[in-house]
């Protein structure tokens, strides 16, 4: 056997008794640590029953939380606030859905409407809340729900954390239908909050950017008055 041969630390491969030896201390070494393997393998498939387990859960409860959301969505629709948010005839309204159901997808859409209705009858820091709790990647609902805080925070003679969320409605997902409303309620709270440069500036981007929406003639107009009062 040459030098290099012995140097490769295979030189067991030549040698019966040699490769029964490292058979022998392969044994002992899987022995050894056999609970290891045996701890590690269950705690994989436990995990993944609970991820199955949950998700069937999960599934199982929107399914319940979808049914029993449309009457109360109906009753905001219709200015039914009160049923909508408290339910009625035995039905629950959206305040108990979004809080039963909460880990659902039709739990999560309960708080979007209930933070419109309580908007509605004024309760602003419980609209904050609920309008808070809720969460999409849907290209419209999520900016809605900013722009909705916003509001409330107007109402709350709050502008500067109104101009937060309006400008986060701004920047969600830009498109030439929603985005100009949004900017020209940033422009508003911007003036309401005495900084009369960054209102401009807000109204001349959309004039920019969304030159046939509808806005355009309120940007246009909120923004010369603006500009002749700082002549």
């Amino acid at each position: 056997m040459s030098n290099k041969d012995t140097d490769s630390g295979l030189e067991f491969l030549e040698s019966p008794e040699g490769l029964a030896g490292e058979l022998t201390k392969f044994e002992k070494n899987l022995e050894k640590n056999r609970n290891i393997f045996f701890i590690v393998g269950g705690v994989i498939v436990a995990a993944l029953a609970g991820w199955l387990g949950y998700h069937w859960y999960v599934n199982s409860q929107d399914e319940q939380a979808q049914a029993v959301l449309f009457n109360p969505v109906f009753a905001v629709e219709s200015d039914s606030l009160n049923k909508a948010l408290k339910g009625s005839g035995g039905n629950p309204g959206l305040l108990a859905i979004a809080d039963e159901y909460s880990v659902t997808p039709a739990g999560n859409l309960a708080n979007f409407y209930a933070g419109t209705a309580l908007l509605k009858q004024g309760k602003f820091d419980e609209a904050i809340e609920r309008l808070k709790s809720f969460s999409s990647s849907d290209l419209l609902v999520q900016a809605r729900a900013y722009s909705l805080i916003g509001d409330a925070y107007m109402e709350k003679n709050n502008a500067e954390e109104a101009i937060s969320y309006y400008q986060k409605a701004v920047d969600y997902k830009p498109n030439a239908y929603f985005t100009p409303m949004y900017m020209v309620k940033l422009g508003i709270a911007y003036e309401k909050a005495k900084k009369n440069q960054e209102a401009i500036d807000v109204y001349g981007k959309l004039i920019e950017k969304y030159p046939q929406s509808s806005e355009v003639l309120n940007a246009k107009k909120f923004k010369g008055l603006l500009e002749s009062a700082a002549e």
